[in-house]
């Protein structure tokens, strides 16, 4: 079995609704953004994917996701959560690559805090 890893990253906004603490106010992050893809069949080069495009469709996704208040965007319902960020990004990763194993996306908003996603 083989796993790959690729990484991009976004800042935003937001806040948590109905959470009671400080992460109800209006806060942002620089959040880290880890994708893992794996299986057991490699391409006539000898890879899983080729890292330039696995890298390009993570950072287009998070691009949709910089530099925005993410409260605003209707698939958080308003409470855009380090769980509910990840998961977006892997059904969004999975949207630009069809056919690709996909196994995980992490989302970092700090060295110590992170949420993964893994169907």
């Amino acid at each position: 079995m083989y796993t790959i890893r690729v990484e991009a990253g976004f800042s935003a906004a937001h806040f948590l609704s109905g959470y009671r603490g400080k992460c109800e106010n209006l806060h942002g992050h620089n959040y880290r953004v880890r994708a893992y893809a794996r299986g057991e069949d490699l391409d006539e080069s000898g890879m899983l994917l080729d890292f330039g495009v696995f890298k390009k469709a993570l950072r287009e996704v998070c691009e949709t996701l910089d530099h925005g208040l993410l409260n605003e965007n209707p698939v958080f319902k308003d409470s855009p959560s380090a769980e509910r960020i990840a998961r977006h990004i892997f059904e969004s990763l999975s949207a630009a690559l069809p056919g690709v194993p996909l196994l995980a996306v992490e989302v970092f908003e700090s060295d110590t805090s992170m949420a993964r996603y893994e169907p």
